[in-house]
């Protein structure tokens, strides 16, 4: 096994993604944190997201050997560059090093046991989400959404164990967005989920049903995405400029959901939107620690 492939089996895009959530939760929370403690932890909570996220990404090529066979010939584990067995040995190896630089932060600064149970839970989800959750549609669409925006409430917490309402709302908002998404995916893959024997919302409940409650999430995170300004973020000046901008991105892509003809097409468009506006949602995130 080539050390290249055992990147890229990992996302290292995605994983890189999703650690900057950690970071966004630290800088927000750092007000009266001492910079060594506030600068440990961005390096120690950043490298044990990428890790346990990294072993997320490799259970998930894992269970998913058989389709990818026929649909992603091209991953490292149906391609033949990496072995089932090594797979497995990456997984272990990439969560326990996670598990670990969890505890290593808890002893450094005399943390109780709860940012290393958050790691653990966002291990576990990894687990549950390639072996039940992909198939069971909603469920796993709730897991992408939650496994993504816990590193706002993981950073928040290695600074302090009382984390502001302000992360909570940011995480509500980085979550509905992506279960949002997830769910308009369903709907783009319907026919392919259908012989993958994925029991997503569009086939349980059909398009435009599904289409509706992706609605209804997306409108949620509108209105977690607003609710920051009424309590005391660092910067409510550039959270509001940003904060302004997102809305205009996803209350037009709501619009579209709500008017389309919902064909693959404008489904691909809607699903790209929601990915946007979630990415933009993460800027003004940032802008508000400044």
């Amino acid at each position: 096994m080539k050390f290249k492939n055992a990147i890229e089996i990992t996302r290292p895009i995605n994983c890189l993604m999703g650690a900057l959530s950690v970071v966004i939760g630290l800088l927000n929370t750092r007000l009266n944190v001492p910079f060594d403690k506030v600068t440990i932890n961005i390096i120690l909570g950043v490298v044990t997201y990428i890790f346990i996220a990294a072993s997320g990404m490799i259970i998930n090529d894992i269970y998913d050997i058989e389709i990818d066979k026929i649909n992603r010939p091209e991953r490292p584990i149906p391609r033949g560059s990496i072995s089932l067995k090594q797979a497995k040995e990456l997984f272990f190896l990439f969560l326990g090093i996670g598990i670990i630089l969890s505890y290593l932060n808890t002893l450094i600064f005399s943390l109780t046991l709860i940012n290393l149970a958050l790691a653990s839970f966002f291990g576990f989800l990894g687990w549950i989400y390639a072996k039940w959750g992909k198939k069971s549609g909603f469920f796993g669409n709730i897991i992408v959404g939650v496994s993504f925006s816990i590193g706002l409430v993981y950073g928040a917490y290695l600074n302090s164990s009382i984390i502001p309402p302000y992360i909570f709302y940011f995480f509500i908002t980085a979550f509905s967005l992506l279960v949002a998404r997830e769910i308009i995916k369903g709907c783009e893959d319907i026919e392919g989920d259908k012989n993958q024997g994925v029991k997503t919302l569009a086939i349980k409940v059909g398009i435009k049903a599904s289409r509706n409650i992706s609605v209804i999430f997306a409108l949620l995170a509108v209105v977690f995405f607003i609710l920051p300004i009424f309590t005391n973020i660092l910067n409510i000046f550039l959270f509001f400029i940003f904060m302004a901008i997102s809305l205009i991105e996803v209350g037009y892509t709501i619009v579209l959901m709500l008017i389309s003809d919902l064909r693959k097409e404008d489904l691909k468009k809607i699903s790209l939107l929601l990915k946007i506006g979630m990415f933009l949602g993460l800027i003004s995130f940032f802008f508000a620690s400044l």
